[in-house]
């Protein structure tokens, strides 16, 4: 019976360490995935009670970027051994336009940029790239008001406006009941691929909360 639970230990503590890898060599993965953030949602869930930036009245939010994540097909690395530097403030404060404030943006690096093999500014550089690649569906920045809507639709709004995308290269997430983010699966040289079991999180609710841009 020892030796069963003995096994039982290791073949779990080999998953844990299959689903997210720390400390992993840099620049040692398959794909990455590009997640995009719809602003208002996140700011009526945490932002705002965090008082952050983002979310103030003098900015129009939309799509957001909260990152680009080297993948593994099972499994992701994080927190990778880089010889490259850390990338400066003003570097970090540049990224705020796309991703809603420059704290996000070193938060990325260091999780997620240290594994790309990359240095940080052309980390940064690809996130912006991988961003801009996408056309973000117009269609939800004239919402007047909050609407409930099926996760299914946001996902076909990003289908009819990026034709190169299949449905299998995207996913849409849900939070706590509202839309949270699409997920693009991308390959090194940010072409659509399909996405690995472990990067889909399809969100199936035909009534997810649907914030306007204030």
């Amino acid at each position: 019976m020892r030796k069963l639970l003995l096994g039982l230990a290791a073949v779990l503590t080999g998953f844990a360490t299959l689903a997210a890898a720390e400390g992993e060599p840099a620049g040692e993965f398959d794909y990455y995935v590009l997640a995009l953030s719809w602003s208002p949602n996140w700011c009526a869930q945490e932002g705002d009670a965090r008082g952050a930036d983002q979310c103030h009245p003098r900015h129009d939010y939309g799509w957001t970027l909260h990152g680009l994540w080297p993948q593994f097909h099972r499994g992701w690395p994080s927190y990778c051994r880089t010889v490259e530097a850390p990338p400066s403030r003003s570097m970090s404060r540049d990224m705020a336009d796309i991703m809603g404030s420059p704290g996000l943006a070193w938060h990325q690096w260091k999780k997620h940029g240290t594994c790309s093999g990359l240095s940080a500014k052309g980390y940064y550089a690809l996130m912006r790239e991988a961003y801009t690649r996408v056309t973000r569906p117009a269609v939800f920045r004239k919402l007047d008001k909050p609407v409930t809507l099926p996760a299914s639709l946001v996902e076909q709004a990003f289908l009819m406006e990026n034709p190169a995308l299949s449905r299998d290269a995207l996913t849409i997430t849900c939070r706590d009941g509202a839309i949270q983010e699409a997920r693009i699966c991308l390959s090194k040289s940010l072409k659509p691929v399909p996405c690995g079991r472990d990067a889909v999180k399809d969100c199936t609710l035909k009534n997810a909360r649907f914030a306007p841009i204030r």
